[in-house]
């Protein structure tokens, strides 16, 4: 991590998270890029936000802390970690999960990814994409969720519905994605219609998901649910649109 940079900034939103956060922080540095990391924490009762402040002090400038007033969600969380992104900018806003499902040492490739693309996806439905550890019942959860946001919405990506991205900053902007009141994952959908209806160009490199090894999954049926809505609104507005 480079503390004077201003070009990457990773995002991360956290509940509870304390096991991973240190392995996180320290596979970031590993990558010896031009990052630095915001986490995005809502209130966690484990320290989340107080591990980030004393581990964040070992590399000053480069480990930021936006911590929230409670459990509002993981969309909201992100967009307030790209709001704050844009506000001290960045050129490149990356979103990742903080459970190590996400491997650090894709990174580089996702950010590489920018030189050329506005959005750049690790994806898990590409060759050489994939999940490890996952019970048939989510894999097949996850690919049908793929499968349909592709049929009802027109996005082109393999896998839409991931939250391993890079976005440069300009698109974030001019596709409008803060402007939304969706509350869980349905939001990585939503916003990758968004991009691509604003003439986006949208590239993916292959990831390998893996399952958590500690802590909690923050998927529920209420989630579920929202994505199922989410996707009827935005197959709906293209309908209209198209007409």
């Amino acid at each position: 991590m480079d503390a004077s940079s201003r070009e990457l900034l990773i995002v991360v939103a956290t509940y509870n998270e304390s096991e991973n956060t240190p392995l996180l922080i320290e596979g970031i540095r590993r990558q010896g890029l031009p990052a630095h990391l915001l986490v995005v924490d809502d209130n966690s009762p484990d320290g989340t936000a107080e591990l980030v402040v004393e581990l964040g002090g070992q590399t000053p400038g480069c480990v930021h802390l936006l911590r929230r007033s409670g459990k509002l969600g993981y969309a909201s969380a992100v967009r307030a970690g790209m709001q704050w992104g844009l506000e001290h900018g960045y050129r490149v806003i990356m979103t990742m999960d903080a459970d190590l499902s996400h491997d650090p040492d894709r990174i580089p490739a996702i950010y590489g990814g920018t030189a050329e693309y506005d959005v750049m996806i690790g994806s898990r439905y590409v060759p050489g994409g994939g999940t490890r550890n996952w019970p048939l019942s989510r894999q097949a959860l996850s690919k049908t969720a793929s499968i349909l946001a592709r049929l009802l919405t027109g996005l082109r990506a393999r896998d839409c519905t991931g939250g391993f991205r890079a976005y440069r900053a300009e698109i974030i902007t001019r596709a409008d994605i803060l402007n939304s009141t969706v509350e869980g994952y349905s939001f990585l959908v939503e916003s990758l219609f968004k991009c691509q209806r604003a003439g986006a160009s949208i590239g993916e490199t292959p990831i390998v998901f893996a399952d958590r090894e500690r802590g909690q999954s923050k998927i529920s049926k209420k989630i579920i649910f929202e994505a199922g809505l989410v996707l009827l609104r935005l197959w709906w507005g293209r309908v209209v649109g198209r007409a």
